[in-house]
């Protein structure tokens, strides 16, 4: 398995490479030279087998054999074990088409954790087997954060540097971050949207002397291991509702489009998905883009799911490239005008290619809030603000209901308890483990939207750069 990036001038690389790149060095994105196939019975063989076990056989393909089995095994089962739920990612019927996909069982309550408690072991693994240290260096909009600092920390090879936007994120997502008091995690607050920190974090990567200086990683969802595990659960959920002898469909509240392209991928792989709808909040760039195929950029805007609060969704850029032919100086030159115009254009046949896959709608702050009292209402189920979205989304999409929809929960309701409160009445509770999390203590340190001044914190404090000196 040999990965090219999205830009089409950075050196084809093998799995244990690209896990450590992250960004090409070109600044584009990994993807795979070509898909894994399942035939439909190796889809049916995954019947009944424990998310481990499926974790290891839709992986498999990917690594290229550059982890042996029995370890890689062992790295998936360790980094399942903890989850709280025997499942991992359990299903939850709301009604008699839609189903939950609960990803948020994982220590920090959030999908990404299903990804980065996996890519933590990996980074493990092969840096331990290389003799080498890496600074990885990340921005979030909430969920990224937390569950990459989980991940990373107290790990001897690693250093972690992750930005967030300062006061755009909940209570819970600021303090699961900085509460993290290890040696090897640095939180920086900025002063600026998510779209800021995400620039910044590309501006270091692309900056070639400084992230080899620092021996710089990427854990946001632009390294394509996060990808490759996400798709995981896409398989898990169909097998349970009849895949391959059922067509299914998800809907995935998104703002950086990773997600739902992991969708897209176990698509590619050969799960029967008959539709990927897209769930935008306010900030709806995505839903734009797939109701006239342009892409353009707006200010962002605070809501009350501010995971999605997104202008520039990093992951488009992977669809792009197929949409564009997988012409990585096509993909160059529409990206090239984004940052210069403030947008760009697919044609009508390449809009019409993503329309065969994806939908797109727009959920606004009324209707995020409708929604979470209606399915407490009706069911008894608590959404959190951004699965509120999606079953939002979901609803309005016109989808033949005999396809059962698949709606992704990407967070647990009690990270965002005060929105949940307003429109149920019930405050959602912590579990247990996270119940002292207002008391802990926080450590943090404030930047300005500054790449220098960021660039500066990490030199001062990257063991990689102490060992460089």
């Amino acid at each position: 398995m040999q990965y090219v990036s999205t830009r089409g001038a950075a050196p084809v690389l093998g799995f244990e490479d690209v896990l450590l790149a992250g960004l090409a060095r070109d600044g584009g994105l990994y993807v795979p030279q070509s898909w894994p196939q399942f035939s439909a019975d190796e889809i049916r063989a995954l019947r009944g087998l424990p998310y481990s076990e499926i974790a290891v056989r839709v992986m498999r393909p990917f690594l290229g054999g550059s982890i042996a089995e029995d370890e890689f095994r062992a790295i998936v089962e360790d980094a399942y074990a903890g989850f709280d739920h025997g499942a991992v990612t359990p299903l939850v019927q709301l009604d008699q088409r839609t189903w939950v996909l609960e990803l948020f069982h994982g220590p920090t309550l959030a999908f990404k954790d299903v990804a980065l408690q996996l890519l933590g072991r990996l980074f493990d693994h092969v840096l331990a087997k290389r003799g080498q240290r890496v600074t990885i260096v990340g921005a979030t909009s909430g969920d990224t954060g937390s569950a990459a600092i989980e991940a990373c920390r107290d790990r001897e090879n690693i250093d972690i540097f992750i930005l967030h936007p300062k006061g755009r994120t909940s209570e819970v997502q600021r303090r699961q971050m900085t509460s993290v008091l290890s040696s090897n995690v640095h939180n920086v607050a900025l002063h600026g949207t998510f779209d800021d920190c995400q620039d910044i974090v590309k501006a270091l990567f692309n900056d070639t002397g400084f992230r080899d200086r620092m021996g710089l990683s990427a854990v946001n969802s632009i390294n394509w291991a996060r990808i490759m595990a996400q798709i995981v659960y896409y398989f898990t959920a169909a097998v349970a509702l009849g895949a391959p002898d059922r067509k299914i469909a998800f809907t995935v509240p998104t703002g950086n489009f990773g997600n739902v392209y992991a969708a897209y991928g176990a698509r590619a792989m050969g799960l029967p998905i008959e539709k990927l709808v897209v769930g935008s909040n306010s900030n709806d760039i995505l839903a734009r883009f797939f109701a006239s195929g342009t892409m353009s950029a707006a200010p962002v805007v605070p809501t009350l799911s501010p995971s999605m609060d997104i202008q520039i969704s990093s992951n488009f850029e992977r669809l792009l490239f197929d949409l564009l032919g997988r012409d990585g100086s096509a993909v160059t030159d529409a990206l090239n005008r984004f940052r210069t115009e403030g947008k760009f254009a697919v044609t009508d046949a390449q809009l019409a290619d993503a329309l065969a896959i994806f939908s797109g709608h727009r959920v606004d702050e009324d209707a995020t809030m409708a929604t979470v009292a209606a399915t407490w209402e009706e069911s008894g189920y608590l959404l959190d603000p951004h699965t509120a979205v999606g079953v939002a989304a979901a609803k309005a999409d016109p989808l033949d209901p005999s396809i059962p929809m698949v709606v992704l929960a990407t967070a647990h309701p009690a990270k965002f308890p005060d929105a949940v409160e307003k429109a149920t009445g019930r405050r959602p509770p912590l579990p247990p483990r996270l119940s002292d999390l207002y008391e802990r203590e926080e450590r943090l340190s404030e930047l300005p939207n500054d790449v220098a001044a960021v660039q500066d914190f990490v030199v001062a404090r990257a063991r990689a750069a102490q060992e460089a000196a």
